[in-house]
């Protein structure tokens, strides 16, 4: 790879991991519209360990208090809020664990496609939409393990290519009546199992395989996905209740009809 493809592409997965516009896709794009060559395991896990990094940095606080409250609650305490939303994030990780284990490679082969992704981009771009129009009122304290289950089910959907995982988990905790705030942050916590999963899993598949790369391309890699995804949670959280999930909405209407007609073209 070059410096501009580890530049370009660490940036669209530290941009779009945590937007509900679908960093898979945008990862897909530049092979398919652009002729690039795949960017390779080592590159994957660079930016998986940069974006993990991310919002573990950004949301330590809360983490910490999840641990706390669920380490006490298991060896004898009481149950507490902080340690009922950590049962809600491990509850809503494992259908999407389930659905990865048993289908991701199926999907490998006969879903990562432009159609597929400009398809999907448009769908669950109508149904984040439609989700945002019902203004909703439960904050966190309200927050049930029936929520995490439903939005934990929903996430499964997001191996999908242009599905966007923190998309889908979105549009379901707003249709469940959360309201924008709590529905970005649980996506996000919910986000943190997952993106360590598949790191380790990318990463033992790595050392596997033996394939040698240039640490200063990895460091890179890691640290441009880091900053940019750490900057794009905070800028989405402190303008999400003013601007909403609709200029979101729009770009992928934009995004799956010029693929679409990039694909008649072609």
């Amino acid at each position: 790879m070059t410096w501009l493809e580890i530049v370009v592409l660490a940036l669209i997965q530290g941009l779009t991991e945590f937007l509900p516009i679908s960093s898979s896709a945008h990862l897909i794009l530049p092979s398919e519209v652009w002729g690039w060559q795949d960017q390779g395991l080592a590159f994957d896990v660079a930016v998986h360990v940069g974006t993990l990094l991310a919002v573990m940095v950004y949301f330590r606080a809360d983490i910490f208090n999840l641990l706390n409250g669920w380490i006490k609650q298991i060896t004898g305490g009481g149950a507490s809020q902080e340690s009922r939303l950590a049962w809600a994030v491990i509850l809503g990780t494992i259908p999407a664990g389930l659905a990865g284990v048993l289908l991701d490679s199926w999907i490998e082969e006969n879903l990562r496609s432009a159609l597929v992704i400009a398809l999907a981009t448009i769908g669950f771009g109508v149904l984040l939409g439609l989700a945002d129009r019902k203004v909703g009122t439960r904050d966190i304290d309200q927050f049930t393990l029936k929520d995490a289950l439903i939005i934990g089910v929903s996430q499964a959907l997001a191996l999908i290519p242009g599905t966007s995982r923190s998309g889908i988990t979105m549009t379901s905790a707003l249709f469940l009546g959360l309201n924008r705030d709590t529905a970005a942050r649980f996506s996000f916590l919910l986000s943190i199992p997952l993106i360590a999963a598949a790191g380790l899993f990318k990463g033992l598949e790595l050392s596997d395989t033996g394939t040698s790369s240039q640490w200063s391309e990895i460091a890179g890699a890691v640290l441009i996905s880091a900053v940019s995804a750490y900057a794009c949670i905070h800028l989405f959280l402190k303008f999400l209740q003013k601007i909403g999930f609709m200029p979101f909405v729009i770009y992928r209407m934009l995004l799956g009809a010029g693929l679409l007609i990039w694909l008649y073209l072609a």
